[in-house]
């Protein structure tokens, strides 16, 4: 039976039924900044939808808005009539997305899911899938050939044999492994684990009631167990019933491990996996009984690992055979949005997507190592696969909050893309609302991307989100992200339906899933697009982003009935059927966009891409501004046919006359043209106003809208009262309405108290509330707070502010709360502001014992000043140790100007003295991934054994490491060589969180010498405005400083200066803490010179020729030590000069110490039986050399020495002690090694064997033949050293091993290796293994092995 079930797509046409439930599922997969699962909905206000199937009925008294049917209802959960789909695709059938191809910048689709095999008209519905971010990636660059019977090593060291009906004519077969649980999400680990567990427990309950019966048994036969062996009988049964209860309790399943073979057949890269450690039929899952597979472009065939995880998987190969990638996705999501653009179900016709003719290539940019964060390596790749594979259309429901807009190597990439190669790029607008400006990059902040808002439509409310009922109108989700962005720009394009009941990947055990975002927006409109590219491409209309913008925007219907509507929605809800009449109808027209950018008169600076008054001071007086129209065509445009000729007379228009005048015409060339407009705002009411000036084509009115300049004006609300407080009163709310509030919050305030008191509703409500503000280079500041009331009642929030910026505090109903509810919900909503102004916000303490002085003042009310200063992390900077520079040899890293990207591998050494947790942090790159001009970065954190403990990217973080040393690499890569140079030296910081025990807490002064004396503390006081108050931040004291910083490294905390008015009190003190907090930073000085005052020296009472004596024998030590012994004859003459060295200096320990090392350290025959003997003559000179009654009677007295000669006579005894043990040890190695020769891989011969038969009895010690040589020396080594340091516990658990009692040496063992007190030790653990398998307990030992793939991995993982 093959191991994994391999599907062609071209073949199969299989269709789905939607499944008895389906969970709700918020839109995107685990975002960075905030954006993820486990949001839910909410909109702004109430909207008009589009037109919808239904009725109007009276249930139970009341009159329902809408009513569905078993097929409305079914059209509901894949909505397409909001957006005019349906009306389009009834007109013109054959336009359902054919000869379309939309590339999915996601997290992996699935070529399993239904509906996406085929297309309508029976194409693969799948030309490509990629993992762009590596993740997926395995190093099979180490090459095999198989022996006489077919068989390979494979690269975990298995065997594995090759299907003779393989054709590999070079003979040649790559190899490589990885842990399959680094391919699945983790859900699907999560289920794995509890399914695997269950099998594994049943084995661990059998094995504890053999362990049980057998330890009852010995009870039984001897009820008093008197005798030493007797006791260690029993307690060697109790431990082994203790180790498999343990066990259970300590279980951690890592994964199987799979092995994949690579291979030329001579036509194609083939590839093979064995997965036999998922089957529980060892019959399954062989390498032999695999179908190969190959690229997935090539032969469009899928596999699924098992039958347990149901998780299917493509393959590319990649540098001729070196590299492999596994492709599988990290969440449903890209599945999901893949199924909305384009899912095909021919018996569910209702259920397809918007285009089921259109054909897909998945880029997977969501990597797995990251949890399903995006990645710029992945990003990048995924642009050169949509130039490579020609493809129409983008769609990237991905996305992060962004420092500046439309900017950033991915942005440059993206314009290259749209501009030259016409492809239209559609991404999410974000879900971070209902406050403005929340757009998310790229998808709403870049002008090259279409920005799509989420829309519900009453049907899909009562559909998909089983709302009891509906609202009567459509409306924008509350969570959709709103506009404009920093730079003024619109924000959203278009709106789309947010939500909708698609595929999801088949290990999910579900067809389908419920899922609503702009994740879901994105693909809906995303899926318009491919019908209108489909109609453009069999009439033979130019197909360009540019006229399907214009299309798109000037046909949209509009949601809300304010201006103001369009910050949240866009141009509208898109309408295809009519963009395609727009299109018809321009199709002889140039394909041209229209560039606007705005700069202020009199200013320099950026130019931005409208305007955006949003400060008090600019609504405070008339503004005049330049604007900028550029024309833009394609790159591939003709000089003399389209730039030339081009010419057009625009009319502008203004929304508003009164607030925005512009010149009525203008006459626009290729060069384009500027003009000026004036804004006077000073007559506007509080709160938010939008205006645009537009143009328009005098000849060709009917073209709508060229360009807008989009002018957003807020005009807050000032406040003169003191103490300042505002208060809202009597703010009406229903379903899905937003209230907004600007503020100009007053100078010097730095928190604010608010509540919110609810009344006037019965069911419960929940509404989000948002406070935004924006400063110059900084991404928006924003905090929120979602918050239920079940009944009338007051809640309290604190949160912080920046002083003298504009506030919008944007408080929402959720859009389903309280529906079917006749209530309005009455808010009032108090804001009280305070501020301490510091002269120092960053405090820095420059390492010195002198304190800081700090002034402060209260500038709105009275304050209390109570200071509070705590270090909680050490930052200590490091350097790389070492660097390279290379190109990257892959076809995917080779960009569409024939570019190679280049690679730069930094790498950092650190060292931790006990267990901590850390986070690596390059300041220059961190925390950016759009707004940043380096394509991307990955690190990977690995311990002297390679194996990998952490992995991150621009967005660090924390590990908990163990006590060790560890390797950061870092990766860069870029197409700029010369950037990448200038990296070479590139400073990271390892930050290490304290434990909260550890918090060191700064003392505060009200005098200079506070530090020094002790006195003059300062806890608190009163600030009165108009007046300053000073105080002193002490340095920490030396003796807090933690152990590990060194000099240079830096101690990070927070500092705060207020606490809080408001809140809960206990016993009279206020519990709560200011919200505000500074960062704090102390820099670790030098430590103290540490010299060593006892300097070696010769003994003074030696006489000149005993210290010329001495001399000479140090020199002839050091010359023994320095030979080689690599070859038969260097051994040779290093014996010679030995027997000579013992013949000169008779029973004398320092040389036969070095004797012994010189043995140790030899390269030639060490694996042989002699080398073993010879090592315990060496060992058993240099024990007979010491006097051991001598030496014991030193130790026995364990008095202090009090003077000089005392010390050295201590150094001296404790040097020979350290020398007698490590002889001990060393015998005592050699002993097992002939004891036991397989498992310490000895060489037997039969002449060494038959000497040493002669010199040593190795008996066992049951066997009772005569003296046992390993314990009598295992003896006299307990009685110098604990015997359980990890050094000597090999000794201890073989000596257990050897007298019958495995049990016992497993549990010495175990509390070895659980202590964590040194990196994990190989040897160790594959004594443990061994231990195992000895007590017949194959599920731990198999559980184990697999460990050790984790612990010792072969090789480091590719970036």
């Amino acid at each position: 039976m093959p191991a994994a079930i391999i599907y062609n797509l071209a073949l199969l046409s299989t269709d789905s039924t939607l499944p008895a439930s389906s969970p709700l599922v918020h839109c995107r997969p685990l975002r960075r900044g905030g954006e993820g699962p486990g949001r839910l909905e909410l909109p702004a206000r109430e909207m008009p939808s589009a037109k919808t199937s239904g009725d109007l009925r009276e249930v139970n008294g009341a009159v329902r808005s809408l009513c569905l049917d078993e097929s409305t209802f079914l059209a509901a959960l894949m909505p397409k009539e909001e957006i005019g789909a349906k009306r389009f695709l009834e007109a013109h059938p054959e336009y359902d997305g054919r000869g379309t191809l939309i590339a999915i910048f996601d997290s992996g689709v699935d070529p399993a899911a239904a509906g996406l095999h085929v297309t309508s008209d029976g194409k693969p519905k799948i030309l490509d899938i990629l993992d762009c971010t590596g993740s997926g990636d395995i190093d099979t660059s180490k090459v095999v050939k198989a022996d006489a019977d077919g068989c390979i090593i494979g690269a975990s060291g298995v065997k594995l044999f090759i299907n003779q009906q393989w054709k590999n004519p070079s003979g040649e077969w790559h190899v490589g492994c990885k842990l399959i649980y680094e391919l699945f999400t983790d859900a699907l680990i999560s289920r794995l684990k509890k399914e695997r567990k269950k099998k594994w427990d049943e084995r661990n309950q059998e094995a504890i009631s053999d362990a049980l019966k057998a330890l009852n048994e010995f009870d039984q036969k001897h009820p008093k167990a008197d005798s030493v062996k007797l006791k260690k009988t029993r307690e060697d049964l109790q431990n082994k019933v203790d180790l498999l209860r343990k066990q259970a309790d300590i279980y951690d399943d890592r994964g199987p491990v799979i092995d994949a073979v690579v291979w030329n057949d001579g036509d194609v890269w083939r590839v093979a996996v064995d997965t036999q450690q998922l089957e529980e039929d060892p019959e399954f899952g062989k390498l032999a009984n695999f179908n190969p597979m190959t690229n997935f472009r090539t032969e469009h065939k899928y596999g699924i690992f098992s039958k347990l995880d149901v998780c299917s998987f493509v393959t590319n190969i990649y540098d001729e055979g070196n590299i492999l990638s596994i492709v599988t996705d990290c969440s449903p999501h890209a599945t999901h949005v893949a199924g909305i653009a384009a899912a095909f179900h021919p018996e569910e016709p209702l259920l397809n997507g918007v285009a089921p003719g259109a054909q897909l290539i998945s880029c997977k940019i969501g990597d797995s190592r990251l949890g399903s964060m995006e990645t710029g390596t992945g990003l990048i790749r995924a642009l050169i696969a949509v130039v490579e594979h020609k493809c129409d259309l983008i769609n990237m429901s991905y996305g992060e909050p962004t420092l500046l807009p439309d900017y950033g190597r991915f942005v440059d990439l993206v314009n290259e893309v749209v501009d030259k190669h016409r492809v239209i790029f559609i991404s999410s607008a974000g879900n971070n609302g209902p406050a403005l400006t929340t757009v998310g990059a790229p998808g709403g902040t870049s002008s090259s991307i279409f920005g799509v808002g989420a829309y519900v439509s009453p049907a899909m409310a009562a559909a998909a989100h089983c709302v009891v009922d509906p609202p009567p109108e459509g409306l924008e989700y509350t969570w959709s992200s709103r506009g404009p962005t920093t730079d003024g720009d619109l924000g959203v394009c278009i709106s789309a339906p947010g939500g909708a009941v698609a595929p999801v990947p088949t290990w999910t055990l579900q067809r389908r899933m419920l899922m609503n975002g702009t994740s879901m927006a994105s693909p809906s409109a995303c899926g318009a697009v491919a019908l209108l590219v489909s109609a453009m491409k069999a009439e033979g209309i130019p197909v360009s982003p540019y006229s399907m913008r214009n299309a798109l925007q000037n046909t949209a219907i509009a949601i809300g009935n304010s201006p103001e509507d369009k910050l949240s929605t866009g141009e509208g809800l898109i309408q295809v059927d009519r963009a395609y009449e727009y299109l018809q109808q321009s199709k002889s027209l140039p394909c041209v966009t229209y560039k606007a950018t705005v700069s202020a008169c009199g200013k320099s600076g950026p130019t931005a891409r409208g305007i955006y008054l949003r400060e008090s001071s600019a609504s405070e007086r008339a503004t005049e501004w330049t604007v900028q129209i550029q024309p833009k065509f394609h790159e591939d445009a003709s000089y003399m046919d389209q730039l030339v000729p081009f010419e057009e007379c625009i009319q502008l228009h203004s929304s508003e006359p009164l607030v925005v005048q512009a010149p009525e015409y203008i006459l626009l060339t290729n060069n384009g043209r500027t003009f000026n407009i004036v804004i006077n705002p000073t007559n506007l009411s509080h709160g938010l106003h939008y205006f645009e000036v537009y143009g328009t084509d005098c000849r060709l009115p009917w073209r709508g809208s060229l360009f807008r300049v989009p002018i957003t004006v807020i005009k807050p609300l000032t406040l003169q009262d003191k103490p300042p407080i505002i208060s809202f009163t009597g703010m009406a709310f229903s379903p899905g309405y937003i209230e907004r509030k600007f503020i100009k919050v007053p100078k010097g305030a730095t928190w604010v108290e608010a509540t919110m008191r609810t009344s006037g509703f019965d069911t419960a409500r929940r509404f989000f509330i948002n406070v935004v503000q924006i400063c110059p280079l900084k991404r928006p500041i924003k905090w929120e707070n979602v918050v239920t009331f079940s009944s009338s009642s007051l809640k309290r929030f604190n949160f912080p502010i920046q002083g003298g910026q504009t506030m919008e505090l944007a408080i929402a109903q959720f859009w389903s709360s309280g529906v079917g509810s006749n209530d309005v919900t009455f808010v009032d909503f108090e804001m009280e502001f305070h501020g301490i102004e510091a002269d120092q916000e960053a405090v820095m303490l420059d390492g010195s014992e002198a304190p800081l002085r700090i002034e402060a003042k209260a500038p709105l009310s009275s304050e209390q000043l109570r200071p509070i200063a705590v270090l909680k992390k050490i930052r200590t900077p490091y350097r790389p140790s070492d660097c390279s520079l290379f190109p990257l040899p892959e076809k995917r890293d080779l960009l569409p100007t024939g570019k190679q990207i280049l690679a730069l591998i930094l790498t950092y050494k650190f060292k931790l003295e006990e267990t901590a947790e850390i986070t690596p942090r390059l300041p220059l790159l961190n925390n950016r991934i759009y707004d940043n001009k380096f394509e991307s970065q990955f690190y990977m954190v690995s311990d002297s054994n390679k194996r990998i403990y952490g992995t991150g990217d621009v967005y660090p973080k924390p590990l908990k490491l163990p006590k060790g040393d560890y390797t950061l690499r870092m990766s860069i890569r870029h197409e700029n060589i010369h950037y990448l140079e200038k990296m070479k030296e590139l400073v990271l910081f390892i930050e290490r969180n304290l434990e909260a025990k550890d918090f060191i807490h700064l003392s505060c002064f009200s005098q200079p010498d506070g530090p020094i004396t002790g006195n003059s503390s300062f806890t608190s006081l009163v600030l009165v405005p108009g007046e300053r108050e000073a105080f002193y931040v002490g340095p920490p004291p030396k003796d807090k400083l933690p152990k590990c910083c060194s000099a240079g490294s830096i101690l990070l905390g927070e500092i705060s200066y207020g606490s809080l008015s408001l809140g809960a009190k206990e016993d009279g003190k206020n519990t709560q803490t200011c919200p505000v907090f500074y960062p704090l930073s102390y820099m670790v000085p030098p430590k103290l010179d540490e010299k060593d005052k006892e300097k070696d020296g010769f003994d003074s009472k030696k006489s000149l020729s005993e210290r010329v004596d001495e001399e000479v024998r140090y020199a002839k030590l050091n010359i023994l030590s320095s030979l080689k012994q690599g070859t038969e004859d260097e051994v040779c003459k290093w014996k010679d000069f030995c027997h000579s060295l013992k013949m000169e200096y008779p029973n004398c320990t320092p040389l036969l110490v070095k004797i012994l090392e010189g043995l140790l350290s030899r390269d030639y025959n060490c694996g042989k039986a002699s080398y073993h003997h010879e090592v315990i003559n060496a060992a058993n000179e240099v024990i007979s050399s010491i006097d051991k009654d001598e030496l014991a009677k030193y130790f026995s007295e364990k008095s202090e020495p009090e003077d000089e000669e005392g010390m050295k006579l201590k150094k001296k005894m404790e040097a020979t002690r350290d020398q007698l043990v490590e002889a001990l040890y060393r015998k005592g190695l050699a002993l097992l090694s002939l004891q036991f020769p397989l498992l310490f891989q000895v060489e037997k011969q039969p002449a060494a064997v038959e000497n040493l038969e002669q010199s040593l009895d190795l008996s066992s010690p049951m066997s009772g033949n005569g003296p046992d040589l390993f314990e009598q020396n295992f003896k006299e080594l307990r009685r110098w050293v604990e015997v359980k340091s990890p050094k000597y516990v090999e000794l201890l658990v073989f000596n257990e091993r050897r007298c019958g009692r495995p049990g016992t040496a497993l549990k010495i063992l175990g509390d070895l290796l659980q202590d964590g007190a040194e990196p994990p030790n190989k040897k160790f653990y594959e004594l443990k293994i061994d231990l195992l398998d000895d007590l017949g307990w194959a599920h731990i030992a198999s559980y184990e092995r697999r460990w050790m793939f984790v612990r010792f991995p072969p090789c480091m993982p590719l970036f």
